[in-house]
């Protein structure tokens, strides 16, 4: 990472924009997709959701997010509203000005965690199957499975930076379950806290052919007095594909980072 932590949201939002018609240029002989278009042969994203054979919407794409709750998963919440413990306050307001960055783990090339992955500022694709949905994600190269089929998390597994993820539909609505973690992800780069008690509900819905809205509620007994909830969005990326991101190539950001 050549560029600095805390410019990267808006270095990756201009490059969306570049990428979309360079990435297309990768590939030839491309076989003709079913993104709808308009007349001008613009892809329409506000055509209807896409359904797979069975009738259930196929939530399968490329996905631009809405990088800002990378850097402040409660940015569309006042401050109060956070229901903090008081050492995780203390530790969240200790953390925001940034005298600890170098602490932040994606500094180190580690996973930025659930659900701070899905707001990285890179797009990530999902692949979707009857019993799995497969989340694949640009940042770091890192991906989630999340099974379909009814499994159930044993009571005593290996703690993990992304969890472990069971989905169901309700309607049109997929639902995401994930525990397991480690408790060492930071929630968004302001830094606040997490811990092995965390678990993650995921509510994806996809309004229509070039939208995804996914309300998140965050649950950790171990650092907040109770559950809180946001709305993340992201936005569909036809017509080009993952670039490779490998965070330790030519990673310089961190002798320049404070804290640690």
């Amino acid at each position: 990472m050549i560029r600095p932590l805390r410019a990267m949201a808006a270095a990756v939002a201009i490059a969306f924009v570049v990428q979309a018609s360079a990435h297309a240029q990768w590939w030839l002989d491309v076989p003709a997709d079913t993104v709808p278009r308009t007349a001008d042969g613009a892809p329409d994203l506000t055509a209807p959701a896409p359904r797979l054979a069975d009738g259930r919407v196929d939530l399968s794409g490329l996905w631009a997010p809405n990088a800002t709750y990378s850097r402040d998963l409660t940015e569309q919440l006042i401050s109060g509203e956070v229901p903090f413990q008081p050492w995780a306050k203390a530790l969240a307001d200790a953390r925001a000005d940034g005298s600890q960055s170098r602490d932040d783990p994606p500094a180190q090339c580690l996973p930025q965690g659930v659900p701070r992955l899905g707001g990285a500022p890179a797009p990530w694709k999902i692949v979707q199957t009857p019993s799995l949905i497969v989340a694949v994600y640009e940042a770091f190269n890192l991906w989630r499975q999340i099974f379909l089929d009814g499994r159930r998390l044993a009571d005593d597994v290996q703690p993990t930076w992304l969890g472990y993820s069971t989905g169901r539909f309700e309607g049109d609505t997929l639902v995401v379950d994930t525990r397991g973690f480690n408790g060492k992800a930071w929630l968004d780069q302001v830094g606040k806290p997490s811990t092995e008690q965390l678990r993650v509900i995921e509510r994806y819905r996809r309004t229509d052919f070039g939208h995804l809205e996914i309300e998140i509620t965050i649950d950790d007994p171990g650092a907040y007095t109770k559950p809180w909830t946001v709305t993340q969005r992201a936005t569909l990326l036809p017509d080009t594909e993952l670039l490779e991101f490998v965070c330790n190539e030519n990673n310089r950001d961190l002798q320049h980072l404070p804290g640690g």
